[in-house]
C-alpha cells in the first residue's frame, strides 16, 4: 500500500488519531464496565425497604417517607421479585442505550480525532517542509545559504543548527579545493611555461652548441623531476582523503629510522646535525600512508632548514598516545602564520623556486585526519618549527607491533617526499 507524497503528514495523522479514539474508547469501555458492576437492583430493593419501615415502626407510627401507595403488608417473596426484576430490565436498558451513545460519541471522535490530527501534524511539519525547501534551493553556488529556524531550543531547532553546521563544513571543504584547484593549476602551469621558454630559445638560438643544448636539457630534467614530485605530492594527498581502507599494527621508531635513512644524502649536503630519539611508538593504522606521513615530517624538516641547522625527531608514548614530533630550526615563522603551512601550497618566507611544491605538511594533515590523529605546531623562537602528530589510544593485540615496517621500507625506498 502507497501512501500519498505526504506520507510523513498522513502517518501522522493516522497515528495523532489512533491515539485519540484509543483512548476515548477506553474511557467509555472503563465507564461502561462500571456501570455495568453497579448494583442498581439491591439499590432499589434496599430503599423500598428503608422507605417501607418495618412493623414495629408501622405500629409506632414512624413510615420513614418510603415509596408511595406501598404498605407494609405488601411486602412478600413476588413483590419483590417483580422489584428486583424491573430494576434489572432498566439497568440492561440503560446499558444499552449507554452502550449506543458511547459508539455514537466515539464516531464523532474519530471524524474529530481525525481534524485534529491533521491540523497537528501540519503544525509539526511545517519547519521540516520549510527547511527541506531551503535545503533543496542550497547547490554548489548558494552554499552561503542557512536555514536559520528561529524557535524554542527543541529537537527541530537542534536538528536545523546540525543541518547549519554541516553545510558550513561544505562551503569550506568547497572553498578549499577550489583554492588547491587553482594552486595546483598554477604550480603546474608555472613549470610547463618555463619549459616550454627553453625549448623555444634553444631552438630559435642560431648560435646554439653542443653545450646549451646540454645545459638546456639539464635545466629540462630538472623542472621534470620537480614536476614528477608534484604530481606525487598531489596523487599522495588525494588518496589521504580517500580514508583509511587497511588497518595495520606497526610502529613509529623503525619507520622514522628509515625516513631519517632516506632524506641523510640531503641533511648532509646542508651540513645538517641530525639528533633522534626513537622509542617503541605503536599505532594501529595504514602502513603507507603513516610511513608516509613521518617522511614528510622529516623530509620539510630537512628541506626547509638553513645551512649548518639542526633536525630533531623523537617518538614515544604519552599517556597512552604514540607520538612522532620532528623540529628544525630555519628562517623564523611568525605565530600567527604557522596555520597557514598547512595549506595546499602556502609558502610562508618560501622561494617559490626552491624545487619543492608546498605539500609535505598538507599531507600530513590529511593523513592526520584520516587516523583520527591530532597536530600540534609551533614556531620555535630561534628560527624553524615543531610538530608534533599525537596517534590515538590503541589496544595491544597479539604480536609483533612492529611487523610490516620493514616492509614498508623495502616497498618505498627511496621515495621520500620534497
Amino acid at each position: 500500500m502507497h501512501l500519498p507524497s505526504r506520507r510523513a503528514g498522513v502517518r501522522l495523522t493516522l497515528l495523532y488519531g489512533a491515539l485519540l479514539v484509543a483512548s476515548g474508547a477506553v474511557l467509555l469501555a472503563l465507564t461502561y464496565l462500571l456501570v455495568l458492576r453497579f448494583p442498581a437492583d439491591r439499590v432499589l430493593v434496599d430503599g423500598a425497604e428503608a422507605g417501607m419501615g418495618t412493623g414495629s415502626d408501622a405500629s409506632n407510627g414512624r413510615s420513614g417517607g418510603g415509596f408511595p401507595g406501598v404498605r407494609p403488608a405488601a411486602r412478600s417473596g413476588d413483590v419483590f421479585a417483580r422489584l428486583q426484576e424491573q430494576a434489572s430490565r432498566q439497568h440492561a436498558d440503560q446499558l444499552r442505550e449507554l452502550l449506543v451513545q458511547s459508539g455514537v460519541a466515539l464516531a464523532v471522535m474519530l471524524v474529530v480525532s481525525a481534524v485534529l490530527g491533521r491540523l497537528v501534524a501540519r503544525r509539526v511539519l511545517r519547519p521540516l517542509r520549510t527547511m527541506t525547501g531551503t535545503v533543496q534551493r542550497i547547490s554548489a553556488h548558494t552554499l552561503h545559504e542557512r536555514l536559520a529556524l528561529q524557535g524554542p531550543a527543541d529537537e527541530l531547532k537542534e536538528f536545523a543548527d546540525t543541518v547549519d553546521g554541516l553545510i558550513g563544513r561544505l562551503e569550506g571543504a568547497l572553498h578549499s579545493h577550489r583554492r588547491f584547484i587553482a594552486d595546483a593549476a598554477h604550480a603546474l602551469r608555472a613549470p610547463l611555461t618555463l619549459e616550454h621558454t627553453l625549448l623555444r630559445e634553444t631552438l630559435t638560438d642560431r648560435d646554439a652548441t653542443a653545450e646549451t643544448f646540454r645545459a638546456s636539457s639539464e635545466r629540462l630534467l630538472e623542472i621534470s623531476r620537480r614536476q614528477a614530485r608534484l604530481l606525487e605530492s598531489l596523487l599522495a594527498l588525494a588518496g589521504s582523503h580517500r580514508g583509511l581502507v587497511h588497518r595495520e599494527e606497526l610502529d613509529l621508531a623503525p619507520l622514522a629510522e628509515w625516513a631519517l635513512h632516506v632524506a641523510r644524502p640531503e641533511s648532509e649536503r646542508h651540513g645538517l646535525r641530525v639528533s633522534a630519539v626513537v622509542a617503541p611508538a605503536p599505532v594501529t593504522g595504514d602502513p603507507a600512508l603513516v610511513q608516509r606521513l613521518v617522511s614528510c615530517l622529516v623530509d620539510n624538516a630537512v628541506a626547509h632548514n638553513r645551512l649548518g641547522g639542526r633536525v630533531e625527531i623523537t617518538t614515544a608514548v604519552h599517556d597512552g598516545h604514540a607520538v612522532v614530533s620532528v623540529a628544525n630550526t630555519g628562517d623564523p615563522v611568525a605565530p600567527e602564520q604557522v596555520h597557514r603551512l598547512f595549506e595546499p601550497l602556502r609558502r610562508v618566507g618560501r622561494t617559490a623556486d626552491d624545487g619543492h611544491p608546498g605539500l609535505g605538511l598538507v599531507i600530513v594533515h590529511a593523513i592526520a585526519l584520516a587516523h583520527d590523529a591530532v597536530i600540534s605546531a609551533r614556531a620555535r623562537a630561534d628560527g624553524g618549527l615543531a610538530v608534533e602528530v599525537a596517534f590515538p589510544k590503541r589496544t595491544v593485540r597479539n604480536g609483533d607491533p612492529r611487523k610490516g615496517a620493514d616492509d614498508i621500507g623495502q616497498l618505498d625506498k627511496g621515495t621520500a617526499l620534497h
